[in-house]
């Protein structure tokens, strides 16, 4: 008789085969066989991804993604509504000039709007303590499988543990435990997490692919080296790398756990990337050294301090005629924030963690790009959609 492990293990196997079939497998030529211990994924794999453990953990770990779908969706617009009916009631348009302050003293306190939080966020946190529950309490086997992959190649992989790093780097972001250099297991963590955040659609890094490939390319087309700053995991590195596959590829992290995980797919996927962990402030490459740098939402997680010395940084390693896109939330353009949208920027920042979110829709970071002494493109091209535009070229004359 067979038991459910072994079940699920040939049910992932006979929907794998039947997507290859029907031309529905994702990235097929890049998805891992083994992993670096040399056996199967247990129960198998969602293209790219490695199933939970068990089917415990993945069916809440898929409850709580339907959960926060809807908290995302009808529970939120049921408070944006109630905010509207709160703002007529004092008298004032739904799209009054209110700032930040004014918005969350009127709504705060509001039982619907105080619900419509209360269950994203404790969405979150469940999500986070399924996760942790299982990567701490089997310890040995991911740790394991770690110290495995650390030896091997493609890719190098770079840990620089006793680093003074910078205060800004260790807030728990997102509420994460630990936040990205805190938990050794924080890139586990932040891989199965952030497949709630996508609500779905990231499973198999579509997201960073199609950034990847709508990466624009210096004006004479030559790109043999490019740099990912704030890789976590390495999801947009590696699929750079796919797009350029003779390009020397790099992923940089002050989070060790993120990179570690990093070079852990990237061996199982055969991957010549390296990862490293360095700040986007001090990278350590020599002066004009590489034909891309990019980073993916990461602007927002960095201090106003560290974001000056991150672009002055990316100016003295992109090459002259090289490409910096620091893909992140729009600032340029972006529509007048409601007193809603106040209000949920606002509990973002105080309730999830995100500590330089509010700061970084005011560091001009744009102006910043150009005061390096960049040339700023901000129309084109998109390369996620309703995200800002950043497409700055160093110089052919720096």
């Amino acid at each position: 008789m067979l038991d459910r492990r072994t079940l699920m293990g040939v049910s992932a196997a006979v929907t794998s085969a039947l997507g290859v079939l029907t031309g529905r497998a994702a990235h097929a030529k890049s998805e891992p066989k083994v992993n670096p211990a040399g056996t199967l994924a247990p129960r198998g794999r969602f293209g790219r991804m490695e199933r939970l453990a068990n089917l415990d953990l993945e069916s809440r770990q898929d409850f709580l993604m339907s959960f926060r779908t809807w908290a995302n969706s009808d529970l939120s617009r049921a408070a944006l509504s109630r905010s509207e009916v709160i703002l007529a009631g004092k008298g004032l348009k739904k799209d009054a000039d209110l700032t930040q302050p004014e918005a969350v003293a009127l709504l705060e306190n509001d039982p619907l709007i105080a619900t419509s939080t209360r269950a994203w966020l404790s969405c979150q946190q469940l999500s986070w303590n399924g996760l942790k529950e299982e990567f701490e309490n089997n310890s040995d086997k991911y740790l394991s499988e770690l110290e495995a992959a650390d030896k091997m190649g493609p890719g190098t992989l770079e840990l620089n543990p006793s680093y003074p790093w910078p205060d800004y780097v260790k807030h728990e972001i997102h509420i994460q435990p630990g936040g990205y250099v805190g938990n050794e297991f924080a890139g586990h963590m932040y891989h199965y997490g952030t497949n709630g955040f996508y609500t779905g659609r990231n499973h198999n890094d579509e997201l960073h692919v199609g950034v990847a490939n709508a990466m624009p390319l210096p004006k004479d087309g030559k790109v043999l080296r490019i740099l990912d700053v704030g890789t976590g995991i390495g999801q947009l590195a590696m699929a750079l790398k796919e797009r350029f596959p003779n390009a020397e590829v790099w992923g940089i992290d002050a989070g060790g756990p993120m990179v570690r995980y990093a070079h852990l797919r990237a061996v199982e996927r055969g991957l010549d990337v390296n990862f490293a962990q360095r700040l986007g402030e001090d990278t350590k490459f020599p002066d004009n050294y590489f034909d891309i740098v990019t980073s993916y939402i990461m602007f927002h997680e960095v201090s106003p301090e560290g974001t000056k010395a991150h672009v002055k940084e990316a100016m003295r390693i992109v090459r002259p005629g090289g490409i910096y896109y620091p893909l992140d939330f729009k600032l340029t353009g972006a529509p007048k924030r409601t007193a809603y949208g106040h209000y949920r920027s606002w509990w973002d920042h105080r309730w999830n963690n995100e500590v330089w979110t509010i700061k970084f829709r005011q560091n001009g970071l744009p102006d910043l790009i150009r005061q390096a002494g960049f040339e700023l493109n901000e129309k084109e091209p998109e390369l996620l959609k309703g995200f800002g535009i950043l497409n700055a070229t160093k110089p052919a004359q720096a």
